[in-house]
């Protein structure tokens, strides 16, 4: 289901990948080749869900991260999915009547997330920081850090920054990448400890795991 309101969206200000909704889970089933899996199932793995977590994905894209957490917080647990396209949402939400799931999917732009503080108890941003403009990555963490209780937990995923001169090829999005060390100091500076960083073991991806120690 996708959700909107009477007022049309804040404009997102980083880049929104409308014609490559066709495309989203084909290229993420590339970057799980010889792997085994799916990214998602590892990316959800680190953030160990547990039955009755109220979820949110940042930049849920077609909606696949969202689908693969309701499976483990089930049908006590709540999941929601905000993204500025409402092409990558409209596949997203058929995919969700498929599964026969309930998940709450928006229209809206990660610097001003439709939803009141303290409301989820863990907060996903997969493959989407690398999009935004710096102050907006900001401006995301610190969202994501308002609408998380304390105690809260958010993952973050992402394509490493590639090395000068250097393109890998899961970089054929052309968007490049955001380096660990930045999205840790995002998070840190949006009020979050670093837990755990790491590979799920899928290409030039990077994980990086913080928990919301006290919420202002």
């Amino acid at each position: 289901m996708i959700s909107t309101t009477n007022e049309p969206p804040p404009v997102a200000k980083g880049l929104v990948l409308r014609s490559h909704a066709r495309y989203n889970d084909f290229v993420m089933r590339l970057l799980a080749l010889g792997h085994g899996g799916t990214p998602h199932a590892r990316i959800v793995d680190m953030a160990k869900l547990v039955p009755g977590e109220r979820v949110l994905d940042v930049g849920c894209g077609t909606g696949s991260l969202a689908l693969t957490a309701k499976t483990r917080v089930v049908t006590a647990g709540i999941v929601c999915g905000v993204d500025a396209s409402a092409q990558m949402l409209k596949r997203a939400s058929r995919k969700a009547r498929r599964s026969a799931v309930q998940i709450d999917f928006r229209v809206a732009s990660v610097e001003v997330l439709p939803y009141p503080d303290h409301g989820f108890d863990v907060v996903f941003s997969t493959l989407m920081l690398h999009h935004l403009p710096r102050p907006v990555r900001r401006r995301c963490a610190g969202e994501m850090a308002r609408v998380l209780r304390d105690g809260g937990r958010v993952l973050v995923a992402d394509f490493q920054a590639p090395a000068r001169g250097h393109k890998r090829w899961t970089h054929l999005h052309r968007h490049g990448g955001v380096a660990r060390e930045e999205v840790a100091s995002l998070l840190q500076e949006a009020g979050f400890r670093v837990l755990q960083t790491g590979e799920p073991d899928v290409l030039d991806l990077h994980c990086t795991l913080a928990v919301l120690e006290k919420n202002p």
